[in-house]
């Protein structure tokens, strides 16, 4: 492998994260799913959730807007070890939120992933959430309230 395309698998893998991010900010599970292998697994032992295959991704995310009033989730950058069409990866986040039910959280986590190219590009084909710290203390803020008129 030319030094160009372990270069530019570390740029697709990066916009992969990337797009995680922006689909769980956007509550976009279709996107969520799209961006698994056919058989990729998305576990969340914390929470406990184990989600394999993209239909139950879909189908667990229709289902989060019922119990999360709203989180902010924040990626930063980690290890990508790149072995041919596959590689592995940490990520590191940061997120705070609250549940329907009133509780607040606050955690810090890592993502453990394994990365598969396809031939539509990288894709996950595994992510574990790892929690790190947690705080569910009652949140002081709240999302901003819509402008009068609006």
């Amino acid at each position: 492998m030319s030094d160009f395309q372990a270069i530019a698998d570390r740029v697709e893998i990066e916009a992969l994260r990337g797009e995680f991010t922006d689909a769980v900010m956007m509550r976009d599970y279709d996107r969520i799913a799209s961006l698994f292998t056919p058989d990729g697994v998305w576990r969340m032992p914390n929470i406990p959730v184990e989600l394999a295959g993209q239909e139950p991704i879909r189908a667990w995310g229709r289902r989060v807007p019922d119990v999360v009033d709203f989180l902010v989730q924040n990626t930063h950058p980690g290890v990508i070890r790149l072995d041919g069409d596959t590689a592995f990866g940490r990520a590191y986040m940061s997120e705070v939120g609250r549940g329907r039910d009133g509780r607040g959280g606050l955690n810090y986590a890592i993502y453990h992933d394994r990365y598969q190219r396809t031939g539509d590009g990288w894709k996950f084909a595994e992510r574990v959430y790892e929690v790190r710290y947690e705080d569910a203390s009652p949140l002081a803020g709240s999302p901003p309230r819509a402008a009068e008129g609006s």
